[in-house]
């Protein structure tokens, strides 16, 4: 089984109302050979909500308790996301997933890349807190780009 994020697939769960559909992922879901799943949704927030960055490190750090995950206003979320990775890890187990697709660049999801808590649309190499989380459990995160590329030499 695939879990993808629920943005990729279309759904409006964004920090700002909005999706990133990919139409591939979006066909995969509609063909039940992927599940959907939001953390910052599994976690407590609601959509739309203050756009938010991991601070002074990437989602290991925030794991190790050495980074926090702030919001634009400076309040501090970082218990509600990782309640968010905890519970999609525990969906990704129960599902026994094979490969988890996440949104690039979210303090949640990004699998290569972060933004670097300045809220000025930089980014810097990293995972979010999810993916970290996933990855140090075994499992597989690609982000959208990824899965797109590793699409066109496979068959799914």
């Amino acid at each position: 089984m695939i879990i993808v994020s629920s943005c990729l697939a279309g759904i409006e769960c964004r920090y700002n109302g909005t999706h990133s559909l990919r139409k591939e992922i979006q066909q995969l879901v509609e063909r039940n050979k992927a599940v959907i799943v939001c953390p910052e949704l599994l976690g407590g927030f609601a959509t739309p909500r203050e756009p938010a960055e991991i601070v002074d490190g990437t989602g290991e750090d925030v794991l190790n308790g050495k980074s926090k995950i702030i919001e634009l206003s400076g309040s501090d979320v970082t218990e509600l996301y990782l309640k968010g990775a905890y519970k999609t890890l525990e969906m990704a187990t129960d599902l026994k997933a094979d490969m988890i697709v996440l949104k690039e660049y979210s303090p949640s999801c990004g699998s290569r890349m972060v933004h670097d808590g300045s809220f000025s649309n930089q980014r810097i190499p990293g995972e979010g807190v999810t993916a970290a989380l996933l990855r140090r459990h075994g499992f597989t995160v690609l982000s959208e780009t990824e899965f797109e590329e590793m699409l066109q030499n496979k068959d799914l």
